[in-house]
């Protein structure tokens, strides 16, 4: 099962998914395609300030009807807080969007896959894929 990052779903959005990751998407069944609240939050956001209703449809309708949406629940909220406190003990830093979405993948064991691999390895545990590459 994966969970799509903000930076890969607009891709997607914006261009339709490389032929790499369409072949890998089909490969999972797709009630494991997932995304988090975090990632709608900062999609809806992006098209918000491009004032565009195309993406704003095109988020609503891949997003919730292709991919399902994970909340950032209570099992989250614990993750959430061992990975703030063990990247702060390591002098490491993660914006706080980034480590809701890492916390929501670890809690429900999903693999993210997103173009920013170097940025989510410093989170012990998370599995992490690029299919933009």
């Amino acid at each position: 099962m994966i969970c799509l990052d903000t930076d890969v779903l607009s891709v997607f959005l914006r261009s339709g998914a490389p032929p790499a990751a369409q072949r890998k998407l089909a490969e999972i069944p797709a009630d494991g395609h997932f995304t988090t609240t975090i990632t709608l939050g900062e999609l809806l956001y992006g098209a918000g300030r491009r004032q565009s209703a195309a993406l704003h449809r095109a988020i609503e309708e891949y997003v919730g009807g292709d991919v399902s949406i994970l909340p950032f629940d209570e099992p989250a909220t614990r993750s959430y807080a061992d990975i703030r406190v063990e990247l702060e003990a390591a002098g490491r830093r993660l914006e706080d969007p980034d480590l809701r979405i890492a916390a929501i993948c670890l809690a429900h064991d999903l693999t993210l896959v997103t173009g920013n691999v170097r940025h989510f390895e410093r989170v012990l545990g998370l599995r992490v894929e690029n299919w933009l590459e």
